[in-house]
């Protein structure tokens, strides 16, 4: 497996060194945002799960603390929410630590080809914590509405209401990454719109 793995990345550089040559700038964000994504998820997820279950566990925390309207154990990435007689437990597993949402936003960053290295680095680490704050907000929803609304308002929260909250917040942070960055620096002839971005 560690051959194939090997030989599936030396043939992704291949191609990208030959988009490059080509100057096939298109085919090259492409691929090689696909690409890290792939790679970063088969080499670094098994360990970003524990890690950032761990840490949004934490952080809800301190928020649970704060509000007391659930209690986490850190120990074991679960959130449980009581009210009354009634109690449900949240567990953070791979989809609530957002871990897929991280690496394919940095994927993108670092292939998208309006920033240096240096911006590269400083947008891919603000990204990273507007995406963990987002899933932090949309954890802290679920449970606020679990809490007031009864365990029978968990699928609502969690599948519906959680999402829509956090795929907002992360289409705010993708417009101002990509899309304004690249509308700012974008230049026809002599003419360009707005100041480039320091």
């Amino acid at each position: 497996m560690i051959i194939l793995k090997s030989l599936l990345f030396v043939l992704w550089l291949y191609i990208l060194i030959t988009f490059e040559r080509g100057k096939l700038h298109f085919f090259k964000f492409v691929v090689g945002a696909v690409g890290l994504f792939f790679f970063l998820m088969i080499f670094f997820e098994p360990y970003l799960v524990s890690v950032l279950s761990r840490m949004v566990t934490v952080v809800s925390g301190i928020v649970g603390d704060a509000t007391g309207y659930y209690q986490t154990f850190h120990d074991y990435s679960l959130i449980v929410i009581a009210r009354n007689q009634e109690a449900i437990s949240l567990y953070i597993d791979y989809e609530c630590a957002g871990v897929i949402e991280i690496l394919a936003f940095a994927a993108l960053v670092w292939f998208f080809p309006i920033y240096n290295t240096l911006e590269k680095i400083v947008v891919t680490a603000l990204g990273i914590v507007w995406i963990f704050m987002a899933n932090i907000l949309r954890i802290f929803t679920i449970c606020i509405l679990v809490y007031y609304y009864g365990n029978n308002m968990f699928y609502f929260a969690h599948t519906i209401f959680g999402r829509v909250i956090f795929y907002t917040l992360s289409i705010v942070l993708y417009f101002y990454v990509f899309t304004r960055s690249h509308i700012k620096r974008q230049k026809v002839g002599h003419v360009s719109y707005g100041d480039p971005i320091q």
